[in-house]
């Protein structure tokens, strides 16, 4: 009989995304990845951090957030000079981007359609495209 661990399901991602689980990393990962597509700013998960009493400064959190991005756990949305979101679902898909609320919501992949794309320079190739429709 196996015994499911509150951070099993979270330190298995983050092993097969070839992610040491450190005590931070699987914290944060507990609070991101708890199977809910969501939005969210590296400030927005430092409070969530603080209101569980994780002790994890807003650096590591930056930090951390960008290290899921580059393993492939999460995408990240620069809607503003400044300001990205991270976003737990890496489906293809878009956003709707609310500039009133600064929110996020997402958009099916296949309900965008791009009828032309610019060639890419040089040797480059497209590696994905990401639509984010701006709305007050």
């Amino acid at each position: 009989m196996s015994i499911n661990r509150p951070y099993t399901a979270v330190l298995e991602k983050l092993k097969a995304a070839g992610l040491r689980p450190t005590k931070q990393r699987l914290a944060l990962a507990r609070l991101l990845l708890d199977g809910t597509d969501r939005h969210v700013t590296a400030e927005e998960l430092h409070r969530e951090a603080q209101a569980a009493a994780l002790p994890v400064s807003l650096a590591t959190v930056y930090n951390t957030l960008h290290q899921f991005t580059q393993a492939g756990l999460l995408r990240e949305l620069v809607v503003d000079s400044g300001r990205s979101y991270f976003d737990t679902n890496i489906s293809h898909h878009h956003h709707f981007f609310y500039e009133d609320g600064g929110h996020l919501q997402d958009i099916p992949g296949d309900a965008v359609q791009i009828a032309r794309l610019p060639e890419p320079p040089g040797d480059a190739s497209i590696a994905r495209v990401d639509v984010i429709i701006r709305i007050r």
